[in-house]
């Protein structure tokens, strides 16, 4: 090819694309001109340079601007907290159930969705066991139990302090400020609240084991009945539970044997100290197992059945105090 063929063809290429070639050249000086302008002017180390020990000067009016500034953002942030508590506050209702055969305190409390403790406690039952059919209860709109105060001078704050829950919520549901000073006797609902153990196995007749733990027939309820003896009218303070001579006799409850000895109602019979003013009395014995202090629980044998005293045939004679009075105890034993 002669020169002047390859110096046209040149010349062609260069026209058609004189454009991108003058934007390639501009892109490529600009780089170059933004490396070479950070290269000289990138820090040549992380020192600081010599500092004044004096405070540098600003203006007092913006500082007080910010500090008021950020005052209002807490209190902003503070009263949305305080609004989404009032939010959870609700106002404490309730509403009625008629009792139907074949209903228990456990039933209708799952039904409900509600604890038992609070079914027991808003409703003063006793023994959960014997609530009848047609009977009414509250069932209130959240759980927790009714508590009588002690002493003039509580507030929902310190009764809340004992069952470790929200005070302000205490006060809320009893329309009550959380200082608001109680008289004794009188009751406020403290909402999260429990009933302690002993107290609710107690109402639910879990609170004592049967002393026989074999077949044995009740020949004696508790309460009045015809005399063995006389055929009179005549009251009897336990159960008598009528099975072999000899069989063995438990501790109803944990405790401690406050008395063992013989006397001509009960024969031998033995007297056991229990939590929560409980006591036990175990008669008719044909022997005694155990002593006075001993520490005896629900798998301690106490002795053995008998006749002895006044009784008919072998059986035991259970009774049960709840400080110094007689109780059922077949509302107790589980």
């Amino acid at each position: 090819m002669g020169y002047d063929a390859m110096m046209g063809k040149i010349l062609a290429f260069f026209k058609k694309n004189i454009v991108q070639l003058g934007l390639t050249f501009c892109l490529g000086a600009f780089v170059a001109g933004t490396t070479l302008f950070l290269v000289r002017n990138f820090p040549k180390n992380g020192r600081g340079g010599y500092e004044s020990p004096v405070m540098p000067q600003y203006s007092e009016e913006f500082s007080k601007l910010e500090d008021e500034r950020n005052a209002q953002l807490l209190a902003q942030a503070e009263a949305a907290e305080n609004s989404e508590q009032e939010q959870d506050l609700k106002p404490l209702t309730y509403w009625t159930y008629r009792i139907r055969p074949g209903d228990m305190i456990g039933l209708i409390a799952e039904k409900y969705d509600i604890s038992q403790d609070t079914l027991i406690s808003v409703n003063n039952i006793r023994a959960s066991r014997l609530i009848q059919p047609g009977q009414y209860i509250k069932i209130p709109s959240e759980e927790g139990i009714l508590y009588t105060v002690k002493k003039d001078g509580e507030t929902p704050t310190t009764i809340a302090e004992k069952y470790e829950v929200d005070a302000v919520k205490c006060a809320f549901v009893n329309k009550l400020d959380v200082g608001s000073e109680l008289k004794a006797g009188s009751s406020i609902f403290v909402p999260g609240a429990e009933m302690d153990s002993i107290t609710l196995s107690e109402i639910n007749g879990d609170l004592f084991r049967k002393p026989l733990h074999v077949w044995y027939r009740l020949t004696s309820y508790f309460g009045w009945r015809p005399s063995p003896f006389t055929g009179r009218r005549s009251w009897h303070g336990g159960l008598d539970m009528a099975c072999p001579q000899g069989t063995r006799i438990y501790a109803a409850m944990a405790g401690r044997v406050a008395e063992t000895g013989y006397n001509n109602t009960y024969g031998n019979y033995v007297i056991i100290n229990h939590l929560n003013g409980y006591k036990t009395l175990y008669g008719h014995m044909s022997a005694i197992g155990c002593a006075k202090g001993q520490w005896v629980d629900t798998n301690t044998v106490i002795g053995r059945v008998g006749s002895t005293g006044a009784s008919t045939g072998p059986h035991l004679h259970f009774t049960v105090f709840k400080r110094g009075k007689m109780v059922n105890p077949l509302a107790l034993l589980g």
